[in-house]
């Protein structure tokens, strides 16, 4: 990273300097501004400018003991809250029951017994009925607000709806005064215990249901609020979530809850409340409507801030976008429209059946099938139910249809396409003409539409909130429009291609051109919903059966809602003769579709169909914007990751996907007595993870300035240090792969709680880590670096002349290559004496300030640690090339390479090679080795940055590149056979700017 020091410190200084409004900076600094142009002194005074560099000092001093301070207070805060769980649990495991009967948490396997309990839906609930009523439920905890340490206020969540809880303790009976009302069972133990249930957390509820003396707007229920009496957790999170639900629901509505706060009177923290035992109602308030001051900063388990919430960070994160009330609605309605669809069509004799999806050759195109290994032969999924349905109608069956996956393999990313999606299709015989087939076609449609109208009007309502959309307009008798004279109202209405060129009426309409004519239609005929008849030969698969008037057309149809088509279908050729002409024509050979041509051959009823793809109806239906929304778990080219081999550990003893506490002897040396530092003591050494998981950042850990965070189930480790009001956290976190997302969710809700007041940055992580940040959490990702690797097999030497002439004078010096081993005897201490002083003497001839993720300590971790020296003819030591090792997969890192004072041109490049060739021998496994961290050409912007953005960044650091140099080291590199591996910087929105530069400075500052 010294590439990067150099022009920062000029850059940084530029901004604090030019860039930076002089109040601005004087407020950061922490005092007024003197008139004179001077500095000044915390306590105000003024101080001429050549003693500006003592006011610096004395700041600094100050603001690290205001540091100091604030770690301190934290500590004991941290200390004050770890005692009071530790008295919570220990109270909850050993008080007597009746103390903790109202709240303790259910077993984990609760079918120990069956009380047959009558837990409520609210959905099926009577409120009014019910008033008044204790009732139990069983719901997540939507939010929670902690008023007092008295009074929290819960929002249950039950699938779409939501309820307002009151929680707010009594005193204990024999405490109460003579006439006092406020008495009960419900302590303040319990209320602060609940109070830190995480949100999203299950929990089964009994209380009294009341009407709400305001009207609640911060729930679906508006009017009813509970009275809570008992609370009991039935599920815990292991692991935070990105975002709640609330979150979800709620995010760019802040504002207009602020506006309609304002206009309500907010109710008293300390109004009177009523005990339970004289069914008096408590008081209560909506949430929206608290006043801020009585507001607890950490009360909410995720504090929210005005952000957009990207959907692909809710899609990435898909189980819990869909506990929200519009994706609960979307499906709702999608399993309507299948209800609906299969209703009407048993209505008008058809039958449902089930195809496979496994076939011996593609349906329509081979290009875009998925072959699979059936058994050492090919096979192909099914790209849709076209030829088992048209067979069942051979079959005599006459009507059918089916509700199922279709496959196709199309490399297309766009909003309205998917790899794998249902399909609603059916087949029937035709007696005269293939409009019988359209008609009922038709008809299902204007059911389906009135259908979901008067089902599902509250769940329309509720996506509307979220996905504005108008109600789909369709008329009575369908608008019918042959093909061609589509295609002249859009060259009538003047539309062309990008190119300039009008459409064409015996080509297919790209998507815009549909669009385009589907605005036309409903200006012209006052319809969302449209039929366009007659589609051209070129437009159609073989087995359409061409127009009898002009067989440039074929009986075929698509219908459209909104602009854009929902169904495809048309007649089918049922004459086998006719049926296998077109197939040569369109070059599949016949007898690759032997099975299919069979039925024909043995005699096919005329008969026509159609095929719908579910999610596409559901997202025009409701106007989504993206067809992934209406789709459970998507899946489109982008899905489904490529999984990298998984390589055996170097220490299966270090192993974070089975930790140690996990074995047998773990179990068996348990008792009473073991606890949480006999716990840490099996926490797998840094070292051996290094080895097992490690890449070249994290070798810098074992500096005693880092701090390493561990996570507690697995034994994953990340390190970062804290310099004045930053966390730098460095390098990837040392675990598993497959770990990657659930320890970094577990390391930022650790810097949450643990470090709140810190700006969090990430340097030098892996694909992964960027695009887990990236997409789950919205931080900001760049590139500038890369770690620079190199095939220890590949002899650069052999390549470059002018580095084998470097080699070949060092020789020629004398000088001769070794390796001190250590797998016999630790290294001689005479040895580590000599190089510690040519390590001096290196050091001496350094000039200014160095730059460096760690310091230079050649004899830490020997034992995962090679050392190759080159020495002289009179045993001068003039270069030492210290290899450590990092995880299976990334080899061997370039520790530390030094060129001692005095040594013959081309020593080092000499001793480097040597080393690569030696680890190659010793370690036949090592596939690469890396020098660590260099800059690139070019800066990369990553995710979450806007073009201009990334444009202003990638300008200014190539211009900087440009002035300093920065790949001078990289160039050398380059000569020794490397190549970059991307490596990027991450960020939250507002986490980096001239502030974060200087800390990443500070940091990697060392004076030399």
């Amino acid at each position: 990273m010294s590439f990067l020091k150099k022009p920062l410190r000029k850059l940084t200084g530029s901004i604090r300097s030019d860039h930076k409004p002089n109040d601005l900076q004087d407020k950061e600094e922490g005092f007024e501004s003197p008139t004179n142009g001077g500095s000044a002194t915390p306590n105000g005074t003024s101080t001429p400018p050549d003693d500006k560099r003592k006011s610096r000092e004395v700041l600094r001093d100050e603001k690290v003991r205001r540091s100091m301070d604030k770690e301190r207070t934290k500590i004991e805060a941290r200390k004050r809250q770890s005692m009071r769980r530790i008295e919570s649990e220990a109270y909850m495991r050993d008080a007597p029951p009746e103390l903790t009967k109202l709240y303790k948490p259910y077993s984990m396997n609760m079918s120990k017994r069956w009380n047959h309990e009558n837990r409520i839906l609210f959905k099926e609930l009577d409120f009014s009925k019910h008033e008044g009523t204790v009732i139990s439920f069983r719901a997540r905890i939507h939010t929670l607000r902690r008023m007092s340490a008295k009074m929290v206020f819960i929002v249950f969540r039950q699938q779409t709806m939501t309820i307002q809880g009151v929680l707010a303790s009594f005193k204990p009976k024999e405490e109460a005064l003579e006439g006092e009302d406020n008495v009960g069972t419900i302590t303040e133990r319990m209320v602060r215990s609940i109070e830190h249930y995480p949100t999203e957390t299950i929990v089964i509820v009994h209380g009294k249901l009341r009407k709400a003396p305001k009207r609640v707007r911060n729930a679906t229920i508006h009017d009813y609020e509970i009275d809570v009496y008992e609370v009991h957790k039935v599920s815990s999170l292991t692991e935070n979530v990105p975002f709640t639900v609330y979150d979800a629901e709620n995010i760019n509505r802040d504002k207009e809850d602020v506006a309609e706060d304002n206009a309500d009177d907010a109710r008293e923290e300390d109004s009177k409340v009523q005990s339970p035992t004289n069914g008096s109602p408590r008081s209560s308030t909506d949430l929206a409507r608290l006043p801020q001051e009585l507001l607890s900063k950490t009360s909410l388990d995720v504090q929210r801030k005005e952000r957009a919430l990207p959907q692909r960070v809710r899609l990435n994160n898909r189980i819990i976008d869909l506990r929200t009330g519009p994706a609960q609605a979307i499906f709702r309605i999608q399993s309507g429209i299948c209800n609906l669809f299969r209703t009407y069509l048993d209505g008008q004799g058809f039958i449902e059946i089930h195809t496979p999806k496994l076939q011996g050759g593609a349906t329509e195109s081979g290009a875009t099938v998925f072959e699979v290994n059936y058994f050492g032969r090919p096979a192909f999924l099914a790209q849709s139910p076209q030829l088992a349905k048209q067979m069942a109608v051979i079959a005599d069956f006459e009507r059918v249809y089916e509700v199922g996956p279709v496959f196709r393999a199309e490399d297309s990313n766009t909003p309205r396409h998917l790899t794998e999606y249902t399909g609603l299709d059916l087949e029937m015989a035709l007696e005269e003409h293939y409009h019988e087939a359209l008609d009922i076609i038709d008809g299902m449609f204007k059911n389906l539409w009135q259908g979901i109208y008067d089902r599902y009007e509250t769940e329309i309502e509720l996506i509307s909130h979220f996905y504005p959309h108008e109600k789909v307009l369709w008329l009575e008798e369908t608008p019918r429009i042959p093909f061609k004279d589509g295609v002249q109202m859009l060259i009538d209405d003047g539309y062309v291609d990008e190119e300039g060129n009008p459409p064409s009426p015996f080509e297919d309409l790209a998507t815009v051109a549909e669009r385009r004519l589907g605005a036309l239609v409903r200006e012209k005929y006052k319809t969302d919903y449209y039929i366009l008849d007659k589609f051209p030969v070129s437009a159609r698969p073989f087995y359409t059966m061409p127009d009898p008037g002009d067989d440039r057309y074929t009986n075929s149809f698509d219908i459209f809602m909104r602009g854009q088509e929902i169904l495809s279908g048309g007649q089918r050729i049922h004459d086998s003769r006719f049926l296998e002409k077109r197939i040569k024509a369109q070059g599949i050979k016949p007898e690759s579709m032997s099975e299919y041509l069979e039925g024909f051959r043995w005699g096919a009823p005329p008969h026509a169909g159609c095929g719908i793809g579910l999610e596409r109806l559901t997202y025009l239906f409701l106007n989504l914007g993206n067809i992934r929304l209406a789709s459970l778990f998507p899946r489109d080219p982008k899905s489904l990751p490529a999984i990298p081999p998984k390589l055996s550990l170097r220490h299966e003893d270090a192993s974070t996907t089975n930790p140690p506490w996990e074995c047998k002897e773990y179990f068996e040396q348990q008792d009473e007595s073991y606890g949480l530092e006999d716990r840490k003591k099996l926490l797998q050494p840094l070292e051996k993870l290094i080895a097992n998981y490690g890449d070249a950042a994290n070798t810098s850990w074992l500096d005693p300035r880092y701090h390493v965070w561990r996570h507690p189930s697995t034994g994953a480790a990340q390190g970062y240090i804290i310099y004045n009001n930053h966390l730098i956290s460095v390098g990837t976190p040392l675990c598993a792969k497959s770990q990657i997302p659930s320890v970094v969710s577990a390391y930022l809700q650790f810097l949450k709680e643990e470090h709140s007041k810190l700006k969090p940055l990430w340097m030098i992580v892996g694909s992964e880590v960027e695009e887990y940040l990236g997409e789950k959490f919205e931080w900001r990702t760049i590139s500038c670096i890369a770690e620079e690797r190199a095939n220890p097999r590949d002899n650069q030497a052999m390549k470059d002349g002018d580095l084998a002439r470097k080699v070949r004078h060092a020789e020629k010096e004398g000088v001769k290559n070794q390796e001190m081993s250590t797998k016999e005897a630790p290294l001689p201490d005479d040895f580590k004496a000599k190089v510690d002083a040519r390590v001096q003497d290196w050091q001496k001839g350094r000039k200014g300030t160095q730059v460096h993720l760690t310091q230079i300590r050649p004899w830490v971790d020997e034992a995962h640690r090679r050392y190759y020296y080159a020495q002289g003819t009179d045993g001068t030591i003039h270069a030492i090339c210290v290899l450590h090792q990092l995880s299976p997969a990334n080899g061997y890192q370039v520790k530390f390479s030094l060129e001692f004072p005095g040594a013959p041109s081309g020593t080092i490049e000499s001793l480097i090679l040597y080393a690569m060739k030696q680890i190659a021998i010793a370690d036949p496994e090592a596939k690469q080795v890396t020098f660590g961290t260099g800059a690139q050409e070019h800066l990369q912007g990553g995710r979450n940055l806007g073009k201009n953005k990334i444009k202003f960044l990638s300008k200014a650091y190539d211009t900087i590149n440009k002035q300093f140099h920065l790949t001078n080291k990289s160039d050398f590199r380059e000569k020794m056979g490397a190549w970059n591996d991307p490596a990027y910087v991450c960020y939250p929105r507002g986490g980096l700017g001239a502030g974060g530069i200087r800390a990443i400075m500070g940091f990697l500052e060392e004076e030399g």
